[in-house]
């Protein structure tokens, strides 16, 4: 992962000491990415916006923790995406109780394309029939730009682990667009 700007280093070591405006500045830059992560895996956009803010005032909470060395975008996206892939599984644990589950994507392709994420819904769908788990390293990898290596680290995860999980989702991607097209 590449180092951090000298600008978002200022923005960490401000928000460490208490600064709004430069807490202000890390939301900016940050939020669209991490609130995008979080749509993409969990395909809901009222639980993707709470993911994201929760995740932000996680990270927010430990800065003390946090290496300013390091680019703070990964860090936030491990918090967002670790979340999502929780909620993922509460909300497949619910559906497989036969709880209703409010807020089950009804179809409708507004919401993929009013925040931001043009996805065809071909993709879209196959996205959300893969596992948490699955759908968060494609997502990262090929929605969020991030290095097998990258995801492995931010998913504290062994490398091999994330190219089978990788693999497996896109062979499984590849699978349900395949049926999905006449």
């Amino acid at each position: 992962m590449a180092a951090p700007s000298r600008e978002e280093r200022a923005w960490v070591r401000g928000a460490q000491s208490g600064s709004a405006s430069a807490l202000e500045a890390l939301f900016r830059e940050h939020w669209p990415r991490a609130h995008r992560a979080a749509y993409l895996v969990v395909q809901d956009g009222a639980a993707a916006e709470d993911i994201a803010q929760e995740a932000f005032l996680a990270a927010v909470r430990n800065l003390d923790r946090f290496d300013r060395r390091r680019p703070f975008g990964p860090w936030l996206h491990r918090i967002v995406v670790n979340r999502a892939i929780d909620w993922a599984r509460a909300r497949a644990l619910r559906r497989e109780a036969g709880e209703p589950l409010f807020g089950e994507w009804d179809g409708d392709t507004e919401d993929n394309v009013s925040l931001g994420n043009p996805i065809p819904e071909d993709i879209a769908g196959g996205l959300r029939s893969l596992s948490p788990e699955h759908r968060a390293v494609v997502v990262l990898r090929y929605l969020l730009d991030y290095t097998p290596g990258e995801i492995a680290e931010l998913l504290d995860l062994p490398r091999g682990t994330v190219n089978s999980r990788l693999r497996r989702g896109l062979d499984h991607l590849e699978e349900i667009i395949d049926r999905r097209r006449p």
